[in-house]
């Protein structure tokens, strides 16, 4: 080979951009999400809206908040779904736990579930949600799967997908930090018409139809409106 053409060679393999050995990886995610469940009396559902309200401005102010939701379950007063997002663990770990205990003092007296509250981290986010809103529909989902390496892989392909679609507006998947076969995806579309055309969309079946071989209970898949 002549001599010059060594020398460019060479020269290409030292640039910064040759090879895959250089390709940025980004960085992961680092958001941790709480996600809760508590169920109260239904005649007490304004005493709990209330409580919920006085914890989301007691720790907007705190070091690493980032969003607090509030979902209530359509079509069951008082059933409600939460969930903060913070900027890592470290931020939730050093919180003032003050706040959740003045929280779940309130709720003490017209609870009729226990305060069930999971940890979770990001396996495919978009945007910011866009504020709840009443006309939305939402739909919160908890997939228990085998420890399948595919199953992250169905889910995020799953996300892009919907995400492209007519009349979505979120379509986040999580998964739990400490059980990794544990997923929530929360889903968020424009009305009852997009969740429809979601639900019966070629690539949400064949989605259902690889994951349920997977799966270790059936999905518990539930449709909420947004509290503001």
């Amino acid at each position: 080979m002549p001599r010059f053409l060594l020398l460019a060679l060479s020269a290409m393999i030292a640039s910064p951009g040759f090879g895959p050995q250089n390709r940025a990886v980004a960085p992961a995610d680092p958001a941790y999400y709480s996600v809760s469940y508590t169920e109260v009396m239904a005649s007490a559902r304004a005493t709990a809206v209330a409580a919920f309200r006085e914890y989301r401005t007691a720790v907007r102010g705190q070091d690493g908040y980032v969003r607090f939701e509030l979902f209530e379950q359509s079509g069951r007063p008082g059933h409600f779904a939460i969930i903060e997002t913070w900027r890592d663990q470290k931020a939730f770990d050093a919180r003032d736990t003050g706040t959740q205990k003045r929280l779940l003092t309130a709720l003490q007296p017209v609870r009729i579930s226990d305060y069930d509250q999971r940890p979770y981290k990001v396996l495919t986010v978009a945007s910011p949600p866009a504020p709840a809103n009443r006309q939305a529909v939402y739909v919160i989902t908890h997939v228990d799967v085998s420890q399948n390496p595919q199953v992250p892989v169905l889910l995020q392909r799953q996300a892009e997908a919907s995400r492209r679609e007519e009349g979505n507006i979120r379509f986040d998947v999580l998964q739990h930090t400490m059980r990794a076969n544990h997923f929530t995806v929360i889903e968020a579309w424009r009305n009852q018409k997009a969740l429809d055309s979601h639900v019966s969309a070629s690539h949400t079946k064949q989605y259902r139809d690889d994951l349920a071989p997977m799966t270790g209970s059936p999905l518990d898949e539930r449709v909420y409106e947004g509290v503001e």
